[in-house]
């Protein structure tokens, strides 16, 4: 397994109080790929630098992954295609 950081924005459209539940199925994703979530830090409701999807602010969270390197593709598509996640960034983490 390999560690990653997993950086994502979930849409203001979803409620402050809602957004565990957005980061407890982006676990579930991870877990369900046999990877495993070490670390969730939730750093709140910033400002975009640029309009994604008409949006111009959305809930920054940071989490740390383990994960095979093969599954990166799968997770990738995911996220694409959650309804709640506006962009993603998954860099491998400096050992």
């Amino acid at each position: 397994m390999t560690s990653y950081e997993l950086v994502f924005i979930v849409s203001p459209e979803v409620a402050d109080d809602e957004v565990v539940n957005s980061v407890n199925k982006v676990s579930e994703m991870i877990g369900r790929l046999g990877g495993s979530v070490l670390e969730v830090s939730q750093w709140g409701k910033k400002k975009l630098t640029y309009p994604i999807k008409r949006f111009t602010e959305g809930n920054y969270v940071l989490a740390k992954v383990e994960l095979k390197p093969a599954s990166i593709k799968e997770l990738d598509s995911s996220l694409r295609m959650s309804g709640d996640v506006l962009r993603h960034l998954l860099v491998r983490a400096a050992e």
